[in-house]
């Protein structure tokens, strides 16, 4: 049996969730714009990429849970999950921040478009996507004090996640400034190796073995 280490877990990871989206972002011929445009524009980047990761760093992936004991691995799960929910639920008004350095539109009167133009289909699936999300957050949050038993929340709680992340790429893709072909690629290739990866974990292995995995308990 191979044995992995952390570094050999972490390293790789951070290379492709942190490095390689900041080095597209830094290739891209993207028009550059403030300092403080282009660094919300980095921290929505990073935090959607590391929030992809969030499928590879759970039980679903094999390797992660060789590499670390479960408990730590859902407390890092934990950790960036909430921290993303935080910053996306925020997004809208900070996509809406650099107005009050700017002549021209009010913040608030930027934020009422951007929240009320239906006629775009990237505002739309951002909106859902931010609803989804945001369920996502509480159901998680809350889950100790719903009415559902362990299993049946992992089966809540992946489908979700995958209705979410299936939603909001697309989201980015057709309103995010920095979704070029690159770019575009690259979230594309996360999103289904992440639904894929849930597929496999509840819905393609055999009966047995997917049996057996649901009659496990949480440590």
């Amino acid at each position: 049996m191979i044995e992995y280490t952390k570094k050999d877990y972490v390293i790789p990871a951070t290379g492709f969730f942190v490095g390689l989206p900041l080095l597209l972002y830094v290739l891209g011929d993207f028009a550059r714009r403030t300092v403080l445009k282009e660094s919300l524009s980095v921290l929505f980047i990073l935090t959607y990429s590391l929030m992809l990761g969030l499928f590879f760093l759970s039980r679903s992936n094999k390797k992660a849970v060789k590499t670390f004991r479960m408990s730590k691995l859902i407390k890092y799960h934990k950790i960036i999950g909430y921290l993303a929910v935080i910053i996306f639920f925020v997004h809208p008004l900070l996509l809406v921040t650099p107005r009050f350095f700017e002549a021209g539109v009010a913040p608030m009167d930027a934020f009422v478009t951007i929240i009320t133009t239906f006629d775009s289909l990237g505002v739309i699936l951002g909106i859902t996507a931010w609803f989804l999300m945001l369920s996502l957050g509480v159901i998680s949050f809350f889950r100790n004090r719903l009415s559902l038993n362990y299993i049946s929340w992992r089966y809540v709680h992946g489908i979700l996640a995958m209705v979410f992340v299936a939603v909001a790429t697309w989201h980015v893709i057709n309103l995010g400034r920095h979704a070029n072909l690159a770019m575009s690629i690259y979230l594309i290739t996360i999103t289904t190796g992440s639904e894929m990866l849930i597929l496999k974990t509840y819905f393609f292995k055999p009966a047995k073995v997917r049996l057996a995995k649901n009659n496990e308990k949480p440590k």
